[in-house]
């Protein structure tokens, strides 16, 4: 599982038919400390995820576990909103 922060949603008219009940969403690659890690990404939410919150995903082929369907084109799902990130002074 990977940090990341909701960046924003993309709206499609056309998607997967196993995804017309799932929002898409930008999602920032972060660390603890909430730095960029990485590129933006597309992701699959399926918590309820909005704009600015700190979530968690998965990706590959485990990004497919949280949908109700065996196959479907997903390369990340966002699969927890974060609450609180304690960091131990180093």
């Amino acid at each position: 599982m990977y940090l990341g922060k909701v960046i924003g949603n993309v709206w499609a008219t056309k998607k997967y038919p196993a995804l017309n009940s799932f929002k898409l969403m930008f999602i920032q690659p972060v660390n603890a400390d909430l730095e960029n890690t990485g590129e933006p990404l597309v992701a699959v939410d399926t918590v309820g995820s909005g704009p600015g919150e700190i979530i968690y995903y998965i990706t590959a082929s485990e990004a497919v576990i949280p949908l109700p369907v065996d196959m479907a084109p997903v390369d990340a799902s966002i699969v927890g909103i974060v609450d609180s990130i304690n960091v131990e002074n180093k």
